[in-house]
């Protein structure tokens, strides 16, 4: 992987049009043999705004096609997302009962830019290219008994503009069969 040397030098946290949804611009440092990144710096982040965040898990998902697909999955705990490698088109709904039931926010994410998703607001992804590791820390562990919840990606009422569409997506038959956002119970916690 060769680097491309853009100024990622500034470290910043800002909350989103989704209330506690945070974008983060992370410090990529890089030459001829490739780049370094403190992909997550608790005091620094925290110091920025970024919520109180106890990892419990770490997770990476390879994605060897450009197009693949998933989500939009909503879970009962929070995650800070990245990629290690490649880039990929994320978009999100907030599944949380109140006002921002159903806010959507999207953005391409690459090695210099990260979230921090609050739980409840339903997450997916395209990758852009191919060959992308997406990673994300997680303050709870996974279990049946917990609530989850799903949205439909290519619910039009969400208006999430896909790179690739439902038909050159490459999605699970599972994500397919996710509700619209209509037929959503709200997330309550």
């Amino acid at each position: 992987m060769s680097f491309d040397p853009v100024d990622y030098s500034n470290l910043g946290v800002k909350e989103t049009v989704i209330p506690g949804f945070y974008e983060i611009d992370l410090v990529i440092h890089g030459d001829s043999r490739g780049w370094f990144k403190e992909n997550y710096q608790k005091e620094k982040l925290e110091a920025l705004g970024l919520p109180a965040f106890e990892i419990v898990q770490n997770n990476f998902s390879f994605n060897a096609q450009k197009g693949v697909t998933r989500g939009l999955h909503a879970e009962p705990w929070e995650k800070f997302i990245s990629v290690a490698n490649g880039s990929v088109f994320c978009a999100w709904v907030d599944l949380r009962k109140g006002d921002s039931f159903g806010q959507t926010f999207s953005l391409e994410l690459n090695p210099g830019k990260a979230v921090f998703v609050p739980r409840g607001v339903a997450n997916g992804y395209q990758t852009l290219e191919d060959n992308v590791t997406y990673t994300y820390l997680v303050n709870a562990h996974w279990s049946a008994e917990l609530k989850y919840a799903a949205v439909n990606l290519f619910d039009p009422e969400l208006g999430i503009n896909w790179p690739f569409g439902k038909d050159q997506a490459i999605v699970s038959d599972k994500d397919l069969q996710n509700p619209l956002l209509k037929d959503v119970t709200p997330m309550e916690f």
